[in-house]
């Protein structure tokens, strides 16, 4: 069970005054997490390069840095995320020399090579959304085989933390039924309210879980419920899935709202009212059909509920870091804390997709 603490780091960035401020708060964070001299200064090109791209090309242009686990590895995770023209061909932008504004055209390129993991989705009249892994080494850490889940935590304007939480556990030889079968256990939280107390009251979930990590989602929110009297209480959903069986176990009570996305159609996941660790009648967990296409969002009420990934062609099939960052970019709230998490299926060297979105061009990388 990552240890790490969820809430991210966002920096608006519409003005060249705010690269500076954003390539040191990405260094200090590199710091942080163990980083030598060395990966320090990848860190600084990448964010500097991240930064002038948003500054020169980009409208409503956001950074967001994350502490992230890959590969039994901490690094950092990286957005940008925009409400500009999009790109219109991706593979065009990575050539060293290419510009649209009359620079040298090193960015993307630059980008790239100085990541361990680069990843973008972009719809042209849209947006983009891209993702790059920055670890203390340079070569990218061993993917394991079993479910990819992100997500992205942002407290309320002028908190310093978020009431909300996301954990994540996987369980390789899970016993179900007397026979081991891998299992995903995810938890988001929502403490009531905002700041401190509100993230106490969510983390205090997150701990259930981890003590109690052998039960249903049902039985854990049952447990979960006397110990969060202490504090002021949180909407809690968990779920279960189970890849190779082929369903997902859910149990939720209050306004964290999840869906199951299989083949371009949503289904809603069924929740009770209530607040864990003050008042609700009753929980039940559902059980749903779960396929190597599937992907499973979970959000807290700071996301609006009216979004549909059949509006963004491809997205799909992107990393679900890339899912949650668009979706967090047209659909969150500005007045609450917000968390929206994606999972899915690693996918197989066979079915890689092309690294934009639909009037993109594939890369091949």
């Amino acid at each position: 069970m990552t240890a790490l603490n969820r809430t991210c780091i966002v920096l608006p960035i519409v003005e060249s005054s705010q690269v500076g401020d954003a390539r040191r708060q990405a260094v200090v964070m590199a710091g942080r997490l163990g980083f030598g001299e060395t990966a320090q200064g990848r860190v600084a090109i990448v964010l500097t390069e991240l930064a002038q791209n948003l500054v020169k090309h980009a409208q409503d242009g956001e950074l967001v840095l994350q502490p992230v686990e890959w590969g039994g590895e901490v690094g950092i995770e990286v957005l940008a995320i925009d409400k500009g023209p999009g790109i219109r061909n991706v593979a065009q932008c990575l050539q060293d020399g290419y510009s649209t504004v009359g620079t040298a055209g090193t960015g993307l390129g630059a980008i790239q090579r100085q990541s361990a993991q680069f990843e973008l989705y972009t719809l042209p009249g849209v947006g983009t959304a891209l993702m790059v892994r920055l670890m203390p080494t340079l070569s990218s850490p061993l993917e394991q085989n079993w479910l990819m889940v992100s997500g992205i935590n942002r407290a309320k304007a002028g908190e310093v933390v978020s009431g909300d939480t996301w954990a994540v556990l996987h369980q390789p030889d899970y016993a179900h039924l007397g026979k081991p079968s891998p299992r995903t256990l995810i938890l988001v939280g929502d403490g009531l309210g905002s700041g401190l107390a509100a993230a106490e009251a969510s983390q205090a979930a997150v701990r259930v879980m981890q003590d109690n990590d052998h039960l249903s989602p049902k039985a854990i929110l049952q447990l979960a419920h006397p110990v969060l009297r202490n504090t002021r209480g949180a909407a809690v959903s968990i779920a279960a899935i189970y890849p190779e069986a082929g369903f997902l176990q859910y149990a939720g009570v209050g306004n964290v709202s999840g869906a199951i996305v299989t083949d371009g159609k949503s289904r809603s996941l069924v929740s009770y009212n209530g607040t864990i660790g003050l008042q609700f009648r009753k929980v039940e967990e559902f059980t749903y059909e779960w396929s190597p296409g599937s992907i499973l969002i979970l959000s807290t009420d700071g996301l609006s509920n009216q979004w549909s990934l059949s509006s963004y062609p491809g997205l799909a099939a992107r990393h679900p870091t890339l899912i949650a960052a668009t979706l967090y970019r047209d659909f969150r709230r500005s007045r609450d804390d917000v968390t929206i998490l994606a999972a899915k299926s690693p996918l197989s060297d066979d079915r890689t997709p092309p690294i934009g979105g639909q009037d993109a061009h594939p890369t091949g990388i």
